[in-house]
């Protein structure tokens, strides 16, 4: 409970200060250039805490799903806004209702400082992303198997996959044209490309290549995928159970399973296969323990129940990320990696043979709160990975050219700058709480099918349900 509590203030940390670093671009700029701001808010709706400090109006919003800074000399007065994001004109203060209110008579600004202060936000959230690139780079991250390599650790033998000739040990070089180095890029060419097929450019290791076409499915969370294919996964030991033929073996919690049979298991799912066609037989099982290889033996025990041969291990389903081997990869290197995705992810989206598939793949708010809470499990660092890789992803996104983001104000702002006055602020008014009620909308929209993909299985699946288990062999 308190792990999970923890957790929680983790998350909630790590995304205030993603929307409090896009904001103080905004505000630090703005200030820098001589611009009034009646407001600076972390958070949306009513206020938790709120202090008035010269003419800046500090304060936390009850909801923490965003923030702003209100900048009366060029908002365009949108209703997200509250009421301290004003015209140009005097606000009551803690909701008092006065007979009148002078009007402020505020200086108008050069277009080009509504660019600098538009292209702020989005500079905030780069800076910062950099900043927590450094940190990783220093501490190191744990060595994720998706991002080390392309080469297949489990192929199905009921799939197109294994009919094209594609086995464990391969390496998909590309897919549809597009180069994939590792497992990250692979699963994103596929779920950003057009169609049921997929043409795989693989390689083998004695140097020979082929193609194959396999088919995609949509997983639990609508992306496609490859249904019969899969990356490598460790092999790293949970439980033995007692009895049993890894018991037996000599295999204890914390041991890596490295071959069996003479294979080199390449996935967990691989390595039941070959338990599995090696049923009844005596088996060589190779196994390292402390960085010490062992070289045993274990005969697999077939179990009517589950029509399939076991040893009896249940494997650490969540070790795949090797925290004895971290990665080092330079801030520019991180951030180049984080860039590449939302690009790519855009391209697809603006296509339209792609872009039905890169809509099923976007997630809203509640799959970002599942994967700040999954990294935070893992380690802070892999946290701070992917807050920086959130940052990266806001700052191109906000820079968009819709009239709600700001790379609609910066739109605006060029369009001043070539009209040589400012557009009718009933236009830009319109425009932005229009695009508002949409953006609201997106919102909502993702949220429901975040929870009906997502958490509501979670509520279904029989809490005994695990994906990769060995369990013993039935009495």
């Amino acid at each position: 409970m308190i792990s999970t509590v923890l957790i929680w203030l983790g998350i909630l940390l790590l995304f205030s200060a993603t929307v409090f670093v896009h904001e103080a671009g905004h505000f630090l700029v703005a200030k820098a250039l001589g611009l009034v701001a009646d407001a600076f808010s972390i958070g949306m709706g009513p206020a938790l805490w709120q202090k008035k400090i010269g003419e800046t109006t500090y304060r936390i919003g009850c909801l923490p799903v965003g923030g702003y800074v209100a900048l009366p000399q060029l908002d365009p007065n949108s209703f997200l806004e509250g009421p301290e994001a004003g015209n140009g004109e005097n606000k009551p203060e803690n909701g008092e209702k006065t007979a009148a209110v002078a009007p402020r008579h505020l200086p108008p600004i050069a277009p080009w400082k509504k660019v600098a202060v538009a292209l702020a936000g989005a500079a905030g959230n780069l800076l910062f992303a950099f900043v927590l690139g450094v940190v990783v780079w220093i501490a190191g991250k744990p060595c994720d198997l998706a991002e080390t390599n392309n080469i297949v650790g489990f192929v199905a033998r009921e799939g197109t996959a294994w009919e094209q000739g594609i086995r464990e040990g391969d390496a998909i070089a590309a897919v549809d044209g597009t180069p994939t180095a590792n497992w990250e890029e692979i699963f994103a060419a596929v779920a950003l490309g057009s169609g049921d097929e997929a043409r795989l450019s693989v390689a083998r290791s004695d140097g020979t290549a082929f193609e194959a076409v396999v088919a995609l499915e949509n997983s639990p969370l609508g992306v496609k995928c490859i249904p019969d294919l899969d990356g490598e996964s460790l092999c790293l030991v949970a439980a033995v159970y007692p009895g049993s033929a890894a018991a037996a073996a000599g295999l204890a919690p914390g041991d890596r399973v490295v071959s069996f049979g003479g294979t080199e298991a390449r996935s967990r799912s691989h390595l039941a296969r070959l338990v599995d066609e090696a049923a009844g037989r005596e088996t060589e099982l190779v196994f390292v323990r402390d960085g010490k290889t062992i070289v045993s033996q274990a005969t697999p025990q077939y179990d009517p129940a589950l029509a399939r041969a076991l040893i009896g291990i249940t494997f650490n389903t969540r070790a795949d990320f090797d925290f004895a081997r971290k990665t080092h990869p330079s801030p520019w290197t991180q951030m180049k990696s984080h860039a590449g995705g939302i690009f790519r992810f855009l391209k697809a989206l603006s296509t339209p043979k792609t872009a039905g598939a890169a809509a099923g793949a976007v997630g809203g708010p509640i799959l970002i709160f599942a994967m700040f809470f999954a990294m935070l499990k893992l380690s802070f660092v892999m946290a701070l990975w992917f807050t920086g890789f959130l940052n990266v992803n806001l700052a191109i996104m906000n820079l968009l050219p819709l009239p709600v983001l700001d790379g609609g104000q910066v739109v605006f702002g060029v369009l001043e700058m070539i009209r040589g006055k400012p557009l009718p602020r009933e236009v830009t008014n319109k425009l932005t709480n229009a695009f508002a009620m949409l953006l609201i909308a997106l919102f909502l929209l993702l949220s429901y099918r975040d929870t009906v993909r997502s958490v509501l299985p979670r509520f279904r699946r029989a809490p005994e349900a695990e994906p990769v288990i060995f369990p013993p062999p039935a009495e």
